[in-house]
């Protein structure tokens, strides 16, 4: 005789072994790459603009650093450039802010931001003295290394998604990779000669890092035009300061930004041809709340 038709349940004792299954029914369920996505270059290449625009950041802060070091700017100049800086950086995200937010302007933030500002630019003022004794007992190339895992640390550890909404959303990561290029960035004031010097390079740094990453991401948000601009600006201006600087360093900026911005894309779209992602109903039951 034969056995009653097989049903694929647990409460009903059945003729069959535990792990059988009938031969019409075997891998039927099986599904490969189910949520594979496939990546395009030419979008992957505009997605990268935003690590491509914070490794121009970090290039630009150590020729601007060089620079003061070997007395071929001057400080004053610089905060200038700082101060320029900042007011057209609050002007573009002003303009960015009203378009984005449909709800009424805050009639108190404006003051507020320029009060912040004003007594952070005092405060480093203050603090350039001590800052500049900060490492006077540590040896030159202790502070190049240091400094070196600090821009490492930064970069991996940035935050590089887009900024949407009225404001920045802190992650852990976010909080220690600006941490670590400020530190940095205090390590290395500590080596110039001057107070002046000193704080206008703190106070570029806090432009560069911890101001300049909530615009980029809010940048990120509107047309590629405008990303391709704002990554083409960056990394020409890195480029031509690192030529100024060392044509060394110069090779090893444009090998890096073509690496990030061209390669490693092309790779990422080459690796898919690899990826096998099998799935099937002996996969761990996902709960589904409705």
């Amino acid at each position: 005789m034969s056995k009653e038709p097989w049903e694929k349940v647990l409460w009903k004792e059945q003729p069959y072994p535990d792990d059988y299954v009938p031969e019409r029914l075997f891998l039927s369920s099986l599904r490969k790459n189910p949520n594979f996505k496939p990546y395009t270059y030419w979008p992957l290449v505009l997605l990268s603009g935003a690590i491509s625009q914070h490794l121009a950041s970090v290039f630009i802060f150590l020729d601007v650093f060089m620079l003061l070091h070997n007395g071929h700017l001057h400080p004053r100049i610089l905060v200038c450039v700082a101060v320029a800086c900042f007011l057209v950086g609050y002007t573009v995200w002003e303009i960015y802010d009203r378009r984005l937010t449909r709800h009424g302007h805050d009639p108190y933030k404006k003051p507020k931001t320029i009060k912040s500002s004003i007594l952070l630019f005092f405060s480093l003022l203050c603090l350039a003295p001590v800052l500049r004794t900060l490492t006077a007992a540590t040896s030159s190339d202790s502070i190049w290394a240091l400094s070196a895992c600090l821009f490492v640390l930064n970069a991996l550890l940035a935050d590089y998604t887009a900024l949407e909404g009225r404001g920045p959303l802190l992650r852990l990561s976010s909080v220690l990779s600006t941490n670590a290029a400020i530190s940095a960035s205090v390590v290395l004031a500590s080596r110039l000669p001057y107070d002046l010097a000193v704080f206008a390079l703190v106070l570029f740094s806090v432009q560069s890092f911890a101001l300049f990453p909530i615009l980029r991401r809010r940048l990120q948000t509107t047309s590629p035009p405008v990303q391709i601009i704002l990554t083409v600006a960056l990394a020409s201006l890195a480029l031509a300061l690192t030529t100024a600087v060392s044509v060394m360093v110069t090779y090893i900026y444009a090998t890096a930004f073509a690496f990030v911005t061209f390669v490693a894309p092309a790779l990422l779209v080459w690796a898919q041809q690899y990826k096998n992602e099998i799935r099937g109903q002996w996969d761990a039951a996902v709960p589904r709340i409705h």
